[in-house]
């Protein structure tokens, strides 16, 4: 296992191993790694000749400075967690500067509109930060596949568009949510949870599974309805958004169109630790 923190010394690795037809594999995190992003790295494993994981928790995608500084960093464990996967992964955990090379700051983008729905409601320039660095990562490492997770759904056709538009060459491959026992999608973030906390959020999955067997009876309306009065019950939990959006477009539904994927998406707080899910309301 190689451990890279300047992307001039990665770059050189990757091209001295290189060879016709072979392919890399790219899972960017920002770290506090779990089970999901194992499954990333071996689904990567499984389908190239090479994998890079990068970890760097990057600052421009946090309109909170309180969130910035309290993300978890758990460098040491997260490389032990690789290793149990292969020896053989490439990890790349740059500084700041290495990234941004002593500007750090958003470049601007269009996303079609994708970036003003939900996540880019509540959290300004968020998906500005996220575009400049997975562009960023992209041209360092130059993947032929990069793995993201389905929980970040969002995030995950913002990352599709910018491909499109930025004609980079990359299949980008979304992979399944992974939930604790209880039903709470894994993140980075369910570390600053507690115990009791961690058991009490347990409800955001058992209220998304709920709002998907209504969305099959009910309107759009109704089903937002239910998923607030529900939050309602617990005050521990502060509901900070709940919408229904087609998948492709992101478009918040007023009433259901035949041909359509509709998709759930939540986020909340819990004594300031943001939560976010969502679930498929095929």
């Amino acid at each position: 296992m190689l451990l890279f923190n300047n992307k001039v010394q990665l770059t050189k690795h990757l091209q001295s191993i290189s060879v016709s037809n072979s392919s890399i594999g790219f899972v960017p995190t920002m770290g506090a790694l779990h089970l999901g992003h194992l499954s990333l790295l071996e689904k990567s494993i499984q389908n190239n000749n090479h994998t890079v994981i990068s970890i760097f928790v990057n600052p421009t995608q946090f309109n909170n400075p309180e969130d910035l500084e309290k993300y978890p960093r758990t460098l040491e464990s997260d490389i032990q967690k690789i290793k149990s996967i292969s020896d053989a992964i490439l990890i790349y955990a740059p500084t700041v500067d290495d990234i941004y090379e002593g500007n750090t700051a958003s470049r601007r983008f269009d996303f079609d509109g994708l970036e003003h729905q939900m996540e880019g409601k509540y959290r300004a320039g968020h998906f500005d930060g996220v575009g400049t660095v997975v562009k960023r990562l992209f041209e360092i490492v130059k993947p032929t596949n990069a793995y993201f997770g389905e929980k970040d759904f969002q995030q995950l056709q913002i990352i599709k568009k910018l491909v499109e538009k930025e004609n980079i060459p990359v299949n980008v491959i979304e992979c399944p949510i992974y939930r604790e026992a209880n039903g709470l999608a894994m993140s980075s973030r369910n570390e600053r949870l507690t115990a009791i906390e961690r058991e009490k959020v347990a409800v955001i999955y058992k209220i998304l599974t709920q709002a998907k067997t209504l969305f099959l009876t009910e309107t759009c309306a109704s089903v937002k309805d239910f998923v607030t009065e529900e939050f309602n019950k617990h005050p521990e939990i502060e509901l900070e958004y709940f919408e229904i959006a087609e998948e492709e477009t992101l478009i918040s539904c007023d009433s259901k169109e035949l041909n359509k994927n509709y998709r759930a998406f939540i986020a909340v707080f819990v004594n300031k630790i943001r939560l976010i899910d969502t679930i498929s309301l095929k």
